[in-house]
């Protein structure tokens, strides 16, 4: 049993100690709303491209809304664990912390390993949504179009590549490759010769790729840093579990 001279000595460490860790578990859970927002802007702001890719790597976004949805219950919990200074609830919250780290940190260095697949994937994509372009509005087709109009390119090398697709021979190159709108005749388009002054010349592979090397570049960046913070957490909540056990300090 503590002493009361030593209960006053370790009293101000543990109250520091939690102001510290009611801090950063704010923080934590501050970044659990960004993997969140992250997570919902990938989905919107990339599902046109992760439309052309495999089923797995439709779900990256979901992952991150899922995990940011984790870390603010996480970080709701390592608040009430840390006002009721409670040893096991603080040795569970720094247990939940190593777990999501492990989880993150190896989704991080499994995207990076693979980041080369996923553009040979894309690319294996773009060529079969162009060979079964047509002008329905499937989800793929119309996935096409907008990559297509939005980056002003065309075809996956180049635009002669639509000359390899079905679509071409009843139809031309479509519309979506038209560098003005309306400046393009059917005629023209099923002309190879005649489409190259009237299309975009450059193909999309390279110009999606480099959008989305960006792009995930920063989901992958903030998925890290959360991933090294949470160390952090797992410390203070370390430290402070240890204290509140060995001092027996009991709140008021």
């Amino acid at each position: 049993m503590a002493s009361p001279s030593r209960r006053l000595q370790t009293k101000p460490v543990i109250t520091c100690l939690k102001s510290v860790l009611l801090i950063y578990t704010f923080i934590f859970w501050i970044t659990g709303v960004i993997l969140l927002t992250v997570g919902v802007w990938g989905k919107v702001g990339l599902d046109v491209y992760f439309s052309l890719l495999n089923e797995n790597a439709t779900n990256v976004p979901y992952v991150l809304i899922g995990t940011g949805a984790v870390i603010i219950l996480l970080g709701t919990f390592g608040c009430f664990a840390t006002c009721r200074a409670n040893p096991w609830m603080l040795k569970l919250y720094a247990m939940f912390l190593s777990l999501i780290f492990l989880i993150e940190l190896i989704a991080a260095i499994v995207g990076l390993v693979f980041r080369h697949e996923i553009k040979d994937s894309f690319e294996r994509g773009y060529l079969q949504a162009l060979s079964q372009y047509n002008s329905t509005g499937d989800a793929r087709s119309q996935a096409l179009d907008t990559i297509q109009k939005t980056l002003r390119c065309c075809g996956v090398r180049s635009y002669t590549d639509w000359g390899r697709s079905s679509y071409y021979q009843s139809s031309g190159i479509p519309q979506s490759c038209c560098r003005l709108p309306g400046n393009c005749t059917q005629e023209s388009m099923k002309n190879m010769e005649k489409a190259r002054s009237v299309v975009f010349p450059d193909g999309c592979i390279s110009k999606v790729t480099s959008v989305m090397e960006s792009r995930m570049g920063v989901v992958a960046g903030i998925s890290f840093g959360i991933a090294c913070f949470q160390l952090v957490g797992m410390f203070l909540a370390c430290c402070l579990s240890r204290y509140i056990t060995n001092n027996q300090y009991e709140m008021v």
